[in-house]
C-alpha cells in the first residue's frame, strides 16, 4: 500500500520538488498552496497520484479546516510537510510587511500545525515536517519579523516533538533549517552556497526518509550555525 503526504505550500521552491521526489517514490501526494493554478500545473507533473488544494494561511481558521478535509479525502495520512512561508526585507520597519509575515509564518502555520499533530495523536503515528530557516538561530537587524517567526516555528516543532516523546507516541517531528535557496524567499546582496531547489529537496527528502528530527540545508550550512549561535552582538550588527 502506497503511503501518503501532504506538502503544503507545493506551488513553488522546495514544496514543489517536495511533491516531485515523493511522488517519484510511489507516495499518494496532496498538495495545497494558495496560488490554484499553478497547483494544477505541479499535479500534471506528477507521476503518481494527487489531490490538489487550495490553501492560504493567511486565513489560519479556513486553513486548518481545508487541512483537516484534505486528511479525511485521503484517508488518512503518513507525513504532512509545511513549506509555505513569506519574508521581506524590511529595514524601514514597516508595520503591513511585519504583519503579513506573522501572520503567515507565525499564526498560518501554528493553525496548520496544530491540526497536523491532533490527527497524529489520534491516529497514534505520523511525521510532521517543518520548512523553518537557519535565519531561526539570531535575530535579523534587516528582516525582524522574519528571523523572528522562523524561531517561533523552529520552537513550536520541540515543543510538538517534546510532547509526542512525554506519551511514548512514534510520531516524528522534524525542523528543517536551509540557508539560502534560490527561491523567491532568498532576497538581498552578497548570497552564498546558495542551493537549487532540486538539491535542497533532495536531502530534505533523504532527512524524512531518515526520519531525523532536525537538519540544516544544505549541510554545510551546520558551520554557518556554529558561528551565529556564538557570535557576540556586536560582531552580529556589523554583517
Amino acid at each position: 500500500m502506497s503511503k501518503k503526504i501532504i506538502i503544503v505550500g507545493a506551488s513553488s521552491g522546495i514544496g514543489k520538488e517536495l511533491a516531485r521526489i515523493f511522488s517519484g517514490h510511489d507516495y499518494i501526494v496532496g498538495i495545497t498552496a494558495r496560488r490554484f493554478e499553478l497547483l494544477s500545473e505541479v499535479a500534471k507533473e506528477l507521476s503518481g497520484s494527487s489531490i490538489v488544494k487550495r490553501m492560504d494561511l493567511a486565513n489560519p481558521d479556513e486553513a486548518g479546516s481545508l487541512l483537516e478535509e484534505l486528511i479525511k479525502e485521503m484517508g488518512g495520512i503518513d507525513i504532512i510537510v509545511i513549506s509555505a512561508g513569506i519574508g521581506f526585507l524590511n529595514p524601514d520597519l514597516t508595520w503591513k510587511k511585519e504583519k503579513d509575515t506573522i501572520d503567515v509564518n507565525v499564526t498560518g502555520f501554528a493553525a496548520i500545525a496544530n491540526v497536523a499533530m491532533k490527527h497524529f495523536l489520534k491516529q497514534g503515528r505520523g511525521h510532521l515536517v517543518g520548512v523553518s530557516s537557519i535565519a531561526a538561530i539570531r535575530g535579523d537587524s534587516l528582516a525582524p519579523a522574519y528571523s523572528a517567526s522562523k524561531a517561533f516555528m523552529s520552537n513550536y516543532l520541540e515543543a510538538l516533538r517534546l510532547k509526542a516523546l512525554k506519551m511514548r507516541l512514534p510520531i516524528v517531528v522534524t525542523d528543517i533549517q536551509p540557508g539560502f535557496v534560490n527561491t523567491a524567499m532568498a532576497q538581498g546582496d552578497g548570497l552564498f552556497w546558495v542551493a537549487s531547489p532540486e538539491k535542497a529537496a533532495e536531502q530534505i527528502f533523504n532527512v524524512i526518509e531518515r526520519k531525523q528530527k532536525h537538519a540544516y540545508i544544505t549541510r554545510r550550512w551546520r558551520f554557518v550555525a556554529w558561528i551565529y549561535k556564538i557570535i557576540p552582538d556586536w560582531l552580529l550588527a556589523k554583517i
